[in-house]
């Protein structure tokens, strides 16, 4: 069932912290892809099933081939359940909500504390679209128009910003007032789809230096 609540979006650091996934197939696959995207260590990774395939268990993560433990998710930071069985679900989630602990369900937003959106990453950029389960399709095909759209200039782009707004900081001005919305609007980002970061990096000192004034 889809979630009519409004949701809270947030993005979740996992890097060096503990993760379990419920499931062994191709829905499991695609959680613990998640989450090495993502930057998680494949030994914070646990993968805990009954049958675990293959190519899952071949992304170096901590494999372990038996059933789900009662209360096992409490020593976890974040859950997820792919198993298709919706009894070995909902104590899964039922565990996990008892210890505070972040569950996620897969196609079952009844037995999830968070949801995953459909995401496209382009280097350091991430766009994310969800629709409460309300038409997944949608969101696919929103994700995959984003990801048509969204080339590695974009990545360029937050660079050429990010060193920029570091030497103001290093100069002791504050970044927070600046018409950053302006600069980038100025033509920077054609700057840096034709090659020519230092241009861009010269544009955007220029734009912002007047919006300062």
């Amino acid at each position: 069932m889809p979630v009519d609540e409004p949701l809270y979006p947030v993005n979740l650091v996992v890097v060096g912290r503990r993760c379990l996934v419920v499931g062994g197939g191709p829905v499991a696959l695609q959680k613990v892809r998640g989450l090495l995207d993502a930057a998680a260590d494949p030994e914070d990774i646990t993968v805990v099933a009954p049958e675990i395939n293959d190519e899952l268990r071949a992304l170096g993560v901590r494999t372990e081939i038996r059933e789900y433990e009662a209360n096992e998710a409490a020593g976890y930071r974040l859950v997820f359940a792919a198993t298709g069985d919706p009894a070995v679900n909902q104590q899964v989630y039922d565990d996990g909500d008892a210890a505070g602990v972040w569950v996620n369900s897969a196609d079952d937003p009844a037995r999830c504390s968070f949801t995953l959106p459909a995401r496209v990453r382009q280097g350091r950029l991430m766009v994310t679209v969800s629709t409460g389960g309300h038409s997944p399709a949608v969101a696919a095909w929103l994700r995959q128009r984003l990801d048509e759209e969204l080339g590695p200039e974009y990545d360029q782009l937050i660079g050429v910003l990010a060193e920029v707004r570091t030497e103001i900081q290093a100069s002791g001005r504050g970044t927070e007032s600046l018409d950053w919305r302006a600069a980038l609007d100025s033509g920077i980002l054609d700057l840096v789809r034709a090659g020519r970061p230092e241009e861009a990096k010269e544009r955007l000192r220029a734009c912002l230096s007047s919006s300062s004034g």
